[in-house]
């Protein structure tokens, strides 16, 4: 009789739901759904919908609205709700040989509704046989039957505005679902909704959202900075921009800067152009950017002149760059006081590419190694270039012509007697942009583009301000007893003075022999190894000349001139003389942790993240209810109780409707204007190798249709 009994108690908890919730059992939101009966009423449409929806879920077939009729007075009176599989196929494939899926196979299954007088609408004729198979377990790949909730919404857009790949991004929500077959959409879905998101950021597309971007981030701060250059048709040709912070941070560390145009960064290939310095912890730091149209030298000279009154006409002290002769005439024009030099790295790696196919390859690469790396003055350098055009005949070589009629913007032997803050490559603007590589792709649009520089200049801070915090609280411990050692600990943030403990090591390679001293000026000869590679060392004589009066010391590395940091040799003779302590001239502000730099204390402009006063709403929501949820779900009872309750609440928000597009341009504060600003036309590279960035399944399927299209677009 037990059984008897739990049959009664179940029947009577459905009836209580039913009174309770004050709603029709076969469209109640949990448990089965029974199947559709002539005679059902409904109170609307959507309520008609929503029940045929789910049961069609629960069965195996997804819904579509087939036909309607209306009355005189606008509202719907009777309409049809079928399988998606109901009618006929007819191919529009161009290609017979290669139909495509198809869906409709004349499924009859459907309901009709019919407006009744009392003002519900009633099930008049139901058709349930289906003429295919039923598959619950698939319907979920069902157009209809997809659903992207508020919460997934919040989740996506927020990973994607972090930089996070869709890929990952749309992981995460399958992980927290408990699986793919929990979810109520699928990765198409995600990747489309992120596609509008990115779109309606600014309620506008292309050129325009761009141009509002920037207005909005100066009304937020004066400091932010843009010039826009546009053609005669109004189209985009040329933009820079700097935030507050970026321009402040120039007034510290603006003496020497890198600057690249290789990377083809979105749809239109226009060229991303950092401006790029190195700080105290010698981390890269952005002082702006371009996107330009256009390499040539009238490009080159409106970016730097914009970028020249953005930081108050004050030019860089060096600047370093690749070979590209429009930039260097730019320069000329722009900054005829910079030292300018080209990036080491761009001309060696051409070595290859240039003599690989002579037979005595090895021994030219070694001997050019050793006339850029191991000569120490110009003399010297000019000595052993000669010697390398006799031994191997290359007299009448092109590339090393040109090189050596540039070799005071190149040779080390030329440059290190000057400040560069230990670069030698633009290999800091090409960090920038691999740094870009985790947040944009060939298809990523301007406005994209910006809002991912304002992410990279909240990592690039972060990291700034940790490793500030890491220089004050902690501190690396001497390895010898000087006190020149311990003078470079007090003063040099922890990674300067790494390099500094770097140059202490080595003293004991160092050997040092005086050669000649008159009247407190000494000469010494330091002789150093050198490893090179592993299990190979070279021996290298320095010449140190020591002023003991002055406590100066010049070595002939120069590697305190061009990097700030005092080398192995000179700390070898000072010991030899017991300084205990060095001028303050030795002691560089630029690599300093306890100076208080001003433009720490600015603020940087840059979208909030929590821009929408809709997703604004529902962060506060959901901080509310996870607050009520991680206690509920502590228990099966509290669970079950919160469950009920919520029933409730949604019975009483299920009709509410919003009342505003809160995604309008007005609460986002984008003027409008009489003349639209045009997106630019595809730029044209200078033959840059193409990135080798691997790409997405979508991206290949997109890539494969514009080729089909253009193979079938009739010839003119």
């Amino acid at each position: 009789m037990h059984w008897m009994y739990d049959v009664c108690m179940y029947v009577c908890l459905y009836l209580l739901c039913y009174i309770y919730v004050g709603m029709e059992p076969n469209i109640g939101d949990e448990g089965v759904v029974e199947e559709p009966k002539e005679g059902m009423s409904f109170s609307s449409i959507e309520e008609v919908r929503a029940y045929y929806t789910r049961y069609a879920k629960q069965v195996g077939f997804g819904v579509t609205k087939r036909n309607s009729k209306t009355g005189a007075d606008g509202q719907i009176r009777y309409f049809t709700l079928a399988c998606v599989r109901q009618g006929t196929y007819v191919s529009k494939a161009s290609n017979i040989l290669k139909p495509r899926p198809m869906e409709h196979n004349g499924c009859k299954a459907k309901i009709n509704a019919i407006l009744g007088s009392e003002g519900k609408f009633r099930l008049t004729h139901v058709v349930l046989e289906h003429s295919h198979v039923l598959s619950p377990g698939k319907a979920r790949y069902i157009r209809c039957h997809k659903r992207l909730d508020e919460s997934s919404k919040r989740k996506l857009e927020y990973n994607d505005m972090a930089g996070i790949q869709l890929s990952k991004n749309y992981n995460s929500c399958v992980a927290e679902a408990g699986g793919y077959e929990n979810l109520t959409f699928g990765e198409r879905d995600a990747r489309n909704y992120i596609r509008e998101v990115r779109l309606l950021r600014l309620g506008l597309g292309g050129a325009e959202a761009l141009q509002n971007y920037f207005t909005r981030m100066q009304a937020q701060n004066d400091g932010f900075y843009y010039i826009i250059d546009v053609d005669d048709e109004t189209r985009l040709r040329n933009v820079f921009w700097a935030d507050a912070r970026s321009r402040a941070a120039y007034e510290s560390f603006g003496d020497v800067i890198t600057f690249d145009t290789t990377y083809l960064t979105n749809s239109y290939k226009m060229p991303f152009a950092p401006f790029v310095g190195v700080n105290h912890h010698g981390q890269s730091i952005l002082f702006g950017c371009g996107l330009i149209s256009g390499e040539d030298t009238d490009t080159f000279v409106w970016l730097f002149e914009s970028w020249l009154k953005c930081m108050n006409g004050r030019a860089p002290q060096a600047i370093i760059t690749d070979q590209d002769k429009a930039m260097q005439n730019a320069i000329a024009r722009v900054f005829p006081k910079s030292r300018h030099r080209f990036c080491l790295w761009h001309i060696m790696k051409k070595v290859p590419e240039k003599f690989g196919a002579y037979s005595q390859y090895d021994d030219i690469k070694s001997q050019l190694h050793r006339c850029v790396y191991d000569t120490l003055s110009r003399d010297e350098f000019n000595k052993c270039w000669l010697q390398l055009l006799d031994n191997f005949d290359l007299h009448d070589h092109s590339w090393l012509e040109w090189l050596y009629s540039e070799r005071h913007l190149w040779v080390p032997a030329y440059v290190r007697n000057e400040f560069w803050a230990g670069m030698s490559s633009t290999q800091r603007s090409e960090g920038m942009n691999a740094f870009f590589d985790d947040y944009v792709n060939s298809k990523t649009t301007l406005k994209q583009f910006v809002d991912q520089y304002d992410n990279a200049l909240r990592r690039k801070i972060e990291n700034e301000l940790a490793a500030d915090f890491s220089s004050f609280h902690t501190q690396i411990p001497c390895i010898t007893f000087y006190g020149i050692e311990r003078q470079f600990q007090a003063s040099y943030t922890n990674a300067k003075f790494k390099e500094v403990q770097e140059e202490l090591r080595g003293l004991i390679y160092c050997c040092a022999s005086l050669i000649q001293s008159e009247g407190g000026i000494f000469i010494y000869h330091v002789a150093d190894q050198v490893q090179v590679i592993d299990g190979f060392r070279k021996s290298t004589k320095y010449v140190v000349e020591f002023n003991e009066i002055e406590c100066e010391a010049n070595c002939t590395c120069q590697l305190f001139a061009f990097k700030g940091i005092l080398c192995r040799h000179v700390i070898r003779v000072l010991t030899l003389h017991d300084k205990e302590e060095l001028p303050a001239k030795y002691i560089l502000d630029r690599w300093r942790k306890d100076l208080k730099r001003d433009y720490t204390l600015v603020r940087s402009s840059r979208d909030d993240l929590s821009y929408s006063p809709n997703a604004y709403r529902m962060n506060k929501l959901n901080k509310a209810f996870y607050e009520i949820s991680s206690i509920a779900g502590t228990s099966d009872d509290g669970c079950a109780k919160l469950l009920t309750q919520l029933s409730k609440l949604k019975l009483e928000w299920v009709e509410v409707q919003p009342v505003c597009d809160n995604r309008s341009t007005e609460s986002l504060g984008v003027t409008k204007r009489s003349d639209k600003l045009k997106s630019p036309v595809a730029a044209r590279s200078k033959g840059r190798p193409v990135s080798k960035r691997k790409q997405s399944s979508a991206e290949k399927a997109i890539n494969r249709l514009k080729a089909r299209k253009t193979q079938r677009a009739p010839v003119s």
